[in-house]
């Protein structure tokens, strides 16, 4: 599996990833036993995917740390979070301070590469300016956490206008990038900015329910087409995306929605979240695989020039 040097932190990376979060958890929201999510770090490692993403809020930095005890510590990359608010109130910076603390303890760890500002909204950015940043670097001068990254909240918000307000303050290495072929606003937006910062990119949302699932999909086609956002002319009105399923271009609609975000400029990792070892390996197969050809990004580039208002969650 390829190689990369996430931005400016000069971690090497791979081109895949693997989050455990989504709406798999690692297996743990499907009922799969703690043994079986261990499975799938330890899976993901064997295929080469040295970089391990979770947070606080799926509830799995535990079992990923189990998973990793044993394991060189130089081998791997880890990536976690915590977001800037707590139920009734935004988070103070003591209580943000204990948290990662907390997270460490978890996770078996002194130290993570990358502590992500997790889920942030463009309302709750201020907030984050001036009372998380300052913590965060303390920890950082204090060998907790190695570099600061930030993710967006794209469920909620699929525009980027928070991470465009934190591209403004030259603090952030890494962000999480909600990006994929139904909404690649984030080429235009911030891709262009993190590549001139030098800021590694780490891409979330590249196959959600939309692109794995036929009612979603035409559910949400039908709500593009109804608002004005896409013109199906000159695609099947029934099945828009099947010109990516044709021999020459990808074996699913899967396959080529990992590979339409694997060569994206300004892409260094694209996160896989699963809780299944054979799903794990078939998107691993994916991500190794070559660009879609030409013609089929053209089509899909087209078709979706003016959507921005989707995750495809």
């Amino acid at each position: 599996m390829q190689q990369v040097t996430l931005g400016r932190t000069g971690l090497r990376v791979r081109v895949m990833g693997l989050g455990a979060g989504g709406h798999s958890r690692l297996g743990q929201s499907q009922g799969k036993s703690e043994a079986d999510s261990i499975a799938v770090v330890r899976r993901a490692l064997e295929l080469g995917a040295n970089l391990i993403d979770t947070a606080e809020a799926y509830g799995t930095e535990a079992i990923v740390g189990k998973a990793l005890q044993g394991v060189p510590r130089d081998s791997y990359v880890l990536s976690t979070k915590k977001g800037p608010r707590e139920k009734d109130h935004p988070i103070s910076a003591s209580e943000y301070r204990a948290a990662v603390q907390a997270g460490l303890q978890r996770l078996g760890l002194e130290y993570v590469d990358i502590f992500h500002v997790h889920g942030v909204r463009p309302a709750e950015y201020a907030h984050v300016r001036e009372e998380l940043i300052p913590v965060l670097l303390q920890l950082r001068d204090e060998g907790k956490i190695r570099w600061l990254g930030i993710t967006e909240n794209f469920t909620t918000e699929t525009t980027h206008q928070m991470l465009s307000m934190a591209l403004e303050d030259k603090v952030w290495d890494v962000m999480m990038v909600g990006f994929n072929l139904l909404n690649h606003s984030a080429r235009h937006t911030i891709f262009p900015q993190t590549q001139a910062q030098g800021i590694g990119t780490l891409c979330m949302f590249a196959v959600r329910r939309a692109l794995s699932n036929a009612d979603a999909l035409k559910e949400l086609i039908d709500k593009l087409v109804a608002n004005g956002e896409i013109d199906l002319e000159g695609y099947n009105p029934h099945a828009p995306l099947d010109f990516l399923s044709e021999p020459g271009v990808a074996t699913s609609l899967t396959e080529a929605a990992y590979r339409y975000c694997r060569y994206e400029p300004g892409i260094d990792v694209v996160l896989s979240g699963t809780g299944s070892v054979d799903h794990l390996d078939e998107n691993a197969r994916a991500l190794q695989l070559p660009p879609l050809p030409a013609a089929a990004l053209e089509r899909v580039n087209h078709l979706f020039a003016g959507v921005d208002s989707v995750s495809g969650n």
